[in-house]
């Protein structure tokens, strides 16, 4: 049965080498190299949202031959903003250590 209260955000959304076609939500300016779990975590996180759940052995729907990973957040504010916050902390974190 959905879940109304909760959004499930995918790492593919911030993958920078992928296309939208293949499960990309972001324009690539606002995306990184293969981001990581651990890196997602960290970037909602600092983004002031909290965590209900994360699992790194599953499959994206639109590359089930790759191992990707999701994280679950409870839904406060519509996906895209939720989506971009994140995205705001991945690339400055990325920036500060590619330095």
């Amino acid at each position: 049965m959905k879940d109304y209260e909760h959004v499930v955000v995918w790492l593919d959304y911030f993958n920078k080498t992928l296309p939208r076609d293949k499960g990309r939500k972001l324009s690539k300016e606002k995306c990184i190299f293969d981001p990581s779990l651990n890196e997602l975590i960290e970037a909602a996180k600092a983004a002031g949202l909290e965590l209900t759940e994360s699992n790194d052995k599953v499959r994206f729907p639109k590359r089930p031959y790759v191992r990707s990973g999701y994280i679950v957040l409870p839904k406060d504010s519509p996906k895209t903003k939720i989506l971009n916050k994140i995205s705001e902390k991945l690339v400055s974190k990325r920036a500060k250590q590619s330095k």
